[in-house]
């Protein structure tokens, strides 16, 4: 498979760097084998000592590096087009989101094949792309939102129409954990009849400029939008060209809760509507009577990506009659996750960035009275343990008590590594007693992503499904985090989003609320107020 070279995208045409700058894409197996070899092989593809079609089977492809005026022109292409974007037809716009997931279902082999060059494993790559195909872009989600965009009322000669209307140019910063994904995402806002600036993430740029020029493009192009409703480039974090251009409405922020805060704030005094996609500190309540393997395996999908994913479970709640079991249940299952390449099957861990702090959430919590039940080492690719491996160890952790765990890092805080706290709640007398320490224990996470609960009572599904309110998303009995048709895949409340945090369907939060009345011609007025 030769490399795939990609240029910019910006007008409706193809631009490249004015001295030809590219980022390369070393796919991560080769990085693994040999980490030096590979990264010099990058530093030299990325300075032009070295061709791609020469740099051998580890070299993906590349993507044309955006340069300020590059940045300057997406901006002003998007600009461009959007009074001509906004006046498309809703049915338009809808049915380029059918024929954005029936081409992605097309592309999908490929843009995995992508995914799997930097790093994502071939096991989670081609299920996530599904999931999102199925949710963002499911005729359920279409059809809900296209619902929500216009309503009319028609009363003795007078129609009055409350609709919502685009918000303009949105510009869109994908996290390089999962661009491709939120990337997709993002295109979402054209749905409302938004034109868009979606940056590629310079240290994964391929798959999700790929995915972009391959599935969304051809479909702008069949439905004659105008040049510049999409434009994609690669680049270095490009928030404060957003922040000062008069052309950028609203912006949409992917990462961590400090830096996204800081943002908002920054935003608002820009007269930019900040989008936050924040941290996630998800919490899983595993009741008495609840089904054991099927919460398990809603647990251990903080082990995919090695936890580097903000929509995972970070701590767990047991109840204390299922305490013991549940936690033999996850020490077996991590014991048994091992790292490996990205392209080998059944493979979901991938190289821990942030290691440091695991560490120290792990030291934290064992200072504190916590105990490791599994875990909390490196290990190489082969899986020993090494003192210098990339990957770390999948932990899992108990802490009994709610006051013990409000005091612990790892439970307080996202922890984006494989680290799972167990926590075991002190008997209180009955289960509505019980029920209500807990439930008030959720409700004072300072995040508010999503939040899963197992259990057959229906008085506690019942108490969960009304209380159960500071969050995105709330699961009983199911994946923790699957993607469904309908519901949002994104949003959240508290740290998670900000002070306007909700459950996020981008073709709404890209657009705004607007009142239109109409009074024929010889009608009566009604008067003033």
């Amino acid at each position: 498979m030769s490399a795939i070279m990609l240029p910019a995208y910006i007008g409706g045409k193809d631009v490249e760097h004015p001295r030809g700058r590219y980022v390369h894409t070393v796919a991560v197996r080769a990085i693994l084998e040999d980490t030096f070899a590979a990264l010099s092989l990058k530093r030299a593809l990325d300075e032009g000592r070295v061709d791609p079609e020469h740099g051998g089977a580890a070299v993906a492809g590349g993507c044309a590096l955006a340069d300020s005026d590059m940045i300057r022109d997406a901006v002003e292409a998007a600009a461009a087009a959007a009074p001509e974007w906004a006046r498309v037809p809703l049915a338009t716009r809808i049915e380029l989101g059918v024929r954005i997931g029936e081409r992605l279902r097309e592309c999908r082999d490929r843009i995995v094949d992508l995914l799997v060059a930097e790093g994502q494993p071939r096991s989670l790559a081609g299920p996530c792309l599904d999931e999102y195909e199925r949710a963002d872009f499911s005729p359920e989600t279409l059809a809900w939102c296209a619902e929500q965009m216009e309503f009319v009322r028609d009363t003795a000669g007078r129609r009055s129409i409350v609709r919502r209307v685009p918000d303009g140019v949105v510009c869109v910063n994908p996290p390089q954990n999962a661009s491709t994904p939120n990337a997709l995402f993002g295109v979402t806002a054209l749905l409302a009849g938004n034109t868009a600036v979606i940056r590629a993430p310079r240290s994964v740029p391929l798959a999700t400029t790929y995915a972009l020029r391959e599935v969304v493009v051809p479909v702008l192009e069949e439905l004659g939008a105008p040049p510049g409703t999409l434009n994609i480039v690669c680049g270095p974090p490009m928030m404060d060209d957003w922040l000062a251009s008069p052309d950028v409405d609203d912006i949409v922020y992917i990462g961590s809760s400090a830096k996204g805060l800081a943002f908002e704030r920054a935003a608002v005094a820009a007269g930019k509507k900040p989008i936050l996609e924040l941290a996630g500190n998800d919490c899983v309540v595993v009741w008495r009577d609840a089904d054991l393997t099927g919460a398990v395996h809603a647990i251990t999908e903080n082990f995919r990506q090695s936890g580097q994913i903000c929509n995972i479970p970070n701590q767990v709640v047991a109840h204390p009659e299922i305490a013991d079991e549940l936690l033999d249940r996850l020490v077996r299952c991590a014991a048994g996750t091992k790292p490996g390449y990205p392209d080998e099957p059944g493979v979901v861990l991938t190289p821990v960035l942030m290691a440091g702090q695991f560490f120290a959430d792990l030291t934290d919590a064992v200072a504190k009275g916590a105990t490791l039940r599994h875990g909390g080492r490196r290990l190489e690719v082969d899986g020993s343990v090494s003192e210098t491996g990339l990957f770390v160890e999948p932990t899992v952790l108990r802490v009994d008590g709610l006051e013990l765990a409000a005091t612990v890092d790892a439970v307080r805080n996202e922890t984006f590594s494989p680290l799972v706290p167990v926590v075991v709640p002190e008997p209180a007398g009955s289960d509505d007693a019980l029920l209500d320490r807990v439930l008030a224990f959720v409700a004072g996470n300072a995040y508010g992503l999503r939040n899963s609960f197992w259990t057959n009572d229906e008085r506690v599904i019942d108490r969960v499904v009304g209380e159960v309110t500071g969050c995105g998303v709330v699961n009983v009995n199911d994946s923790h985090s699957a993607f469904r048709p309908f519901l949002p895949t994104h949003g959240g409340t508290g740290l998670t989003g900000g002070v306007f945090g909700e459950a996020n369907y981008l073709m709404l939060r890209t657009s705004r609320l607007q009142g239109v009345n109409v009074v024929s011609a010889g009608a009566p007025t009604g008067g003033s107020r």
